[in-house]
């Protein structure tokens, strides 16, 4: 007996010490910690469980028999965040480089096998070469396994991933499948094929920081969700992410006691639009003052600018909330922004959290770049997240809602559960000067008439009377009021329930 707990303690510690002292020093080095520091920060003390700590990889090829080290580079198990249990793996990037094997791969699998059994989010912190070279097809294999995990996961309970190094090649596509994306700057990338490759086949120069970056992905391609400066902000700030999510897809988020009161008014949002109906403010300020204490958790603030995502908690619970941003392309719809919040708003209804949103729309982007680039389609994205999605949908229409995009922004059509405006709301197809130069073209020569027309046609659609007047907008309510009321009609929907007819699943315009 006395052996055998001599061997155990023998191999804890091999596993604990991963690759040994001079490779986690080389890790220190680069600014990043080791997988288990990792874990340590992200979870509450002393709650890690890790399993398989002795698994070892079963290849004999290339030399492969003579290097094995328990836990073949992936520390998984479960832990609790703020007292909630979450399932979480690590990469090892001193054990092999991180590079995933057979047994790797294995280790993912069951941890994400449990977490969905148990109901609990899954997290992943990704620092790895790719795949394992020597192990060839087993290895892809294992990638292809923890892809099926992701899928058969997705909308069942939350997957985080976190880049904290490498991620080149087949490794992507895991952090791809999943619902949110954060990486480290400096430290961190993803690509599909790496600088060399690229250089060889496009002959494009490119380094790896530019190619896949942190930079890159929250403001170029949109990949990533948010960019933290180093690994300790990373994983803090992903533990006050979680206490928005909740642990699956039957579960509510969790509550907290809000010490501001839900019927506070703010006078100052009387005057945060201002009176030229051309001159922009900032939409961010609406929402930090709407609610409960200014706390705001937006993401990819710096992609797709024109409109803005987050979460934030109202009266206590969590809320997803969509926004057009006027600061930004005057708020219009474009490709990037309709897919951003397409994304978002199928992750609130897969997980029963209710969705806010402010308007002030003046149409989708015109050009031929967003035409080629298939505005159509994309724009379609938005509309039919909207139109699918079940868990209460509160609108508040704060200027300008024009043409189809006051259709696609949860508008009463697309099931909007309560729609309100402010007093200056604009609900019309389009702004007046364009609407009076089509509808009295005859009148182009004459500046004075089209003027009347313009003050006409103001007169007329620069309010929210006639969508009103048709139950299009339930109620007009003042700026100062929005807090007041958007609580209120969330107590309302609370237990909202949507029969829907049986399908297999629909066919969103991808």
């Amino acid at each position: 007996m006395h052996d055998i707990i001599q061997q155990l303690d023998k191999k804890r510690a091999q596993a604990r010490q991963g690759g040994g002292p001079k490779r986690i020093a080389a890790q220190h080095a680069k600014g990043k910690l080791t997988a288990r520091e990792r874990i340590e920060l992200l979870l509450d003390e002393g709650s890690f469980e890790e399993w398989d700590m002795f698994v070892e990889h079963r290849c004999s090829d290339f030399g492969m028999q003579d290097q094995k080290i328990p836990g073949d580079g992936v520390v998984t198990g479960c832990g609790f965040i703020n007292g909630r249990l979450v399932f979480v793996y690590s990469q090892d990037f001193t054990v092999f480089g991180g590079s995933l094997s057979e047994a790797h791969a294995q280790k993912i699998c069951k941890i994400m096998d449990t977490a969905m059994k148990v109901g609990a989010p899954v997290i992943g912190i990704n620092d790895s070469g790719g795949a394992r070279i020597q192990e060839g097809v087993a290895s892809l294999g294992g990638y292809a396994e923890v892809f099926q995990r992701n899928v058969t996961a997705s909308g069942v309970v939350p997957q985080v991933s976190i880049i904290m190094g490498p991620s080149a090649g087949g490794a992507v596509y895991s952090p791809a499948l999943t619902d949110f994306i954060f990486m480290v700057k400096d430290s961190s990338y993803m690509f599909v094929t790496g600088p060399e490759v690229v250089k060889t086949v496009t002959h494009e120069e490119v380094s790896a920081e530019d190619l896949g970056g942190a930079i890159t992905h929250t403001t170029r391609s949109g990949v990533a969700d948010l960019a933290f400066d180093n690994d300790v902000e990373a994983l803090l700030m992903i533990r006050r992410f979680f206490n928005y999510l909740p642990a699956n897809n039957r579960e509510k988020p969790p509550m907290r006691e809000a010490g501001d009161p839900a019927d506070r008014d703010d006078y100052s949002l009387d005057t945060l639009v201002p009176d030229n109906p051309n001159k922009p403010y900032d939409m961010k300020e609406l929402l930090v003052k709407v609610v409960d204490d200014g706390e705001f958790f937006e993401l990819q603030p710096e992609y797709a600018k024109n409109i803005i995502i987050g979460f934030a908690r109202m009266d206590g619970h969590v809320v997803g909330i969509v926004a057009n941003q006027p600061l930004v392309l005057a708020g219009c719809l474009d490709i990037k922004s309709s897919i951003k919040a397409a994304r978002f708003v199928r992750f609130c209804d897969a997980f029963s959290i209710p969705v806010v949103t402010f308007v002030d729309v003046p149409g989708f982007m015109p050009g031929t770049s967003q035409e080629y680039g298939g505005i159509i389609k994309h724009g379609a994205k938005l509309l039919y997240a909207y139109a699918e999605c079940t868990v209460p949908k509160i609108t508040v229409i704060t200027r300008k809602a024009y043409g189809g995009a006051y259709d696609v922004m949860a508008s009463k059509h697309l099931r909007g559960d309560v729609n309100f405006a402010w007093p200056n709301a604009e609900i019309a197809v389009m702004g007046a000067k364009g609407a009076v130069e089509i509808i009295f073209r005859e009148e182009k020569g004459d500046p004075a008439k089209l003027a009347a027309r313009e003050a006409e046609y103001k007169e007329k659609f620069a309010n929210p009377f006639i969508a009103g007047a048709r139950g299009y907008i339930d109620d007009v309510i003042m700026p100062h009021g929005t807090r007041r009321r958007v609580c209120r009609a969330l107590t309302v929907l609370r237990d909202k329930k949507i029969e829907e007819p049986w399908r297999k699943h629909g066919n969103i315009p991808l």
